[in-house]
């Protein structure tokens, strides 16, 4: 019997950017296989003027409403309105504040998007991006000791998502290819800050991700070793043997989402401490 996929209306209803409404949405969506959310996000919704619009879009279009907003007056507002409508809604940070509460004896200070103060944290964040594009693909290789992670790999291990997703985090990260008979920046071996890590993958893997891959009509060039699995299997040899002559740690990140891979340079960066 052939597998349908079901699709379902999913509003997102925040006071702020709605970043983490998205996160949870997405998060519990993926664990129904044959049912696909339709995603709706209405960001910045503040007033009850903004909120009216957005409540006839779920009448219209019914759905699982899920939502972050900090104002009693109008979260009440939202709630009755969907129980008249039918609609299921959840108010995402509600237990999750009201155990804090419990726990630490004190109420919240019930601000709009706290998370996203222009503080210290945020500033350090914009810093490590800056930092991070600055140093990507082996750009300005002068740099690589005032790195917090340095990520070396073939081509194709997932090295500038996963640094972009740590400066993203607050860690300044630099990423440099691995390329066969190419040494690496002296810079690098020199380098006493950083913790370095080596990327790899499966032969099969990295070859599939690179058939897919845009390179233009470069003259000259021989897509077919690209791809090769023989040739991968080469590189990948050069960047293990590269790894452990300089006690570089790996991480095959064949089955490892971008977050997955970054936890686990974070954990790396603890324990190494």
């Amino acid at each position: 019997m052939e597998n349908r996929r079901n699709f379902f209306h999913l509003h997102l209803i925040s006071d702020s950017t709605g970043e983490t409404l998205i996160s949870a949405g997405r998060a519990a969506a993926a664990q129904f296989k044959f049912s696909n959310a339709i995603e709706h996000v209405y960001p910045l919704i503040r007033s009850k003027r903004q909120l009216g619009p957005v409540l006839e879009a779920i009448d219209n279009e019914p759905g699982i409403v899920l939502y972050t907003i900090v104002d009693p007056a109008l979260a009440s507002l939202l709630e009755t309105t969907c129980h008249e409508m039918g609609v299921p809604s959840v108010n995402v940070l509600a237990p999750v504040i009201e155990k804090f509460q419990a726990y630490l004896g004190a109420p919240s200070r019930g601000r709009v998007g706290a998370q996203h103060v222009l503080n210290a944290e945020y500033f350090a964040r914009i810093e490590a991006l800056n930092f991070t594009m600055d140093h990507d693909d082996g750009q300005a290789p002068d740099g690589y000791d005032d790195a917090d992670v340095v990520i070396i790999g073939i081509s194709r291990t997932s090295k500038t998502p996963t640094s972009i997703y740590l400066a993203n985090r607050g860690i300044k990260t630099a990423n440099i290819p691995i390329v066969v008979g190419v040494p690496l920046p002296e810079s690098l071996l020199k380098a006493k800050r950083p913790l370095i890590v080596g990327l790899i993958a499966t032969t099969d893997r990295i070859s599939q991700v690179r058939e897919n891959r845009e390179l233009g009509a470069t003259p000259g060039y021989d897509r077919s070793e690209y791809t090769d699995r023989a040739t991968i299997a080469e590189e990948l040899k050069y960047a293990r043997a590269l790894c452990a002559r300089n006690n570089w740690p790996i991480i095959d990140v064949t089955r490892r989402s971008i977050e997955e891979t970054a936890a686990a340079i974070v954990a790396l960066r603890v324990k190494l401490r």
